[in-house]
């Protein structure tokens, strides 16, 4: 009886955070069916403007549940989209590629974000983002990362930045495919393994035909798969970077649930033990997850301060979207 009652309780408690959160979630979503506008971007905009909220003593627990929990939840789910297959389908030489140009992106925003004045948790938050999945890969790397003050701050900058660009790229990157007189495979590959937000690649791929769209969004998913072994690593080096100076309570597990979850997921997609229509709800409810985490992170964090980011930030992501552009097209110009 008492542990019931403790449950309801928080339940109560969680309960008005939680459901403004997912009001943003339906709201973003109404204006990108209706008006086209990235639903991701959309949740973190009208976030922002009820960060209020965020101070309020009935609202600040499930605010706070939504912009964590639920947001590893979601990432966890991505794992139903996944499975080996799609890189068999497409050819280990471009799936060497792909993979290739996921840990190079990353590597070079650790070597150049100092010259940028940033340290190595922005340099691997805004790499990660850029090589892997966007939105959805910022939110999954902030997650395993140590917290600060100013980790809001750094999520929510750089969500806006790739989404931005994600939405820039969707229109410029056909544009580039069908300079570089790309067929429909190749234009989906370029498409597939250079925009940072799966949303933005289906647009941009099935923009040019249906084809590249197909290839885009396999190639896109592949990128998707490469979350769990950089997560797995990054957690194994700031376990050992922080030695003595993280307590037991701020040091991430050296396997998070939601990672393992995720990788249990790609393993089970890919044996077919998952029926498609379990798939496709699985996938759903993750990106209705992925949006309400992302309304809260917005709720969480106050404009001003995330301006204080600045220039060089969003220099950074432009950087290291250009050298992830420019390592496609000279592979593919290798492998052709």
């Amino acid at each position: 009886m008492n542990i019931r009652f403790l449950d309801l309780l928080s339940i109560h408690a969680l309960f008005p955070g939680f459901l403004i959160s997912a009001l943003i979630a339906l709201a973003a979503q109404f204006i990108s069916e209706h008006y086209g506008a990235p639903a991701m971007l959309m949740a973190l905009l009208f976030g922002i403007a009820l960060n209020f909220l965020s101070e309020d003593s009935r609202c600040k627990s499930g605010i706070a549940f939504a912009a964590r929990p639920v947001l590893r939840f979601g990432v966890a789910l991505l794992g139903l989209r996944i499975s080996f297959d799609m890189a068999a389908d497409l050819g280990w030489p471009i799936v060497g590629i792909v993979v290739s140009g996921v840990i190079v992106t990353i590597l070079f925003g650790l070597v150049i974000a100092r010259f940028f004045g940033h340290g190595s948790r922005f340099a691997f938050l805004s790499a990660g983002s850029v090589a892997i999945c966007g939105a959805s890969a910022a939110m999954a790397i902030s997650a395993i990362l140590p917290r600060d003050e100013r980790t809001e701050e750094r999520l929510v900058f750089t969500v806006v930045g790739v989404t931005i660009l994600s939405t820039l790229a969707m229109i410029v990157y056909p544009i580039i495919a069908h300079f570089m007189e790309y067929d429909a495979r190749t234009a989906g590959i370029f498409i597939g393994a250079t925009i940072h937000d799966v949303a933005q690649v289906v647009g941009a791929g099935f923009s040019i035909s249906e084809e590249t769209g197909d290839v885009a969004t396999v190639v896109k998913l592949i990128r998707v798969a490469m979350l769990a072994p950089i997560i797995l690593v990054a957690t194994v080096v700031i376990r050992r970077s922080s030695g003595g100076d993280m307590d037991s309570t701020n040091r991430p597990p050296f396997v998070p649930f939601f990672l393992a979850a995720f990788a249990v997921l790609v393993f089970l997609n890919s044996f077919g033990l998952f029926p498609p229509a379990l798939t496709l709800l699985g996938a759903e409810v993750s990106r209705w997850a992925l949006l309400t985490a992302i309304a809260a992170v917005g709720m969480k964090s106050a404009l001003k301060e995330v301006l204080k980011v600045g220039l060089p930030a969003i220099s950074l992501l432009i950087a290291e979207t250009l050298f992830i552009g420019c390592f496609t097209v000279s592979s593919l110009l290798w492998v052709s």
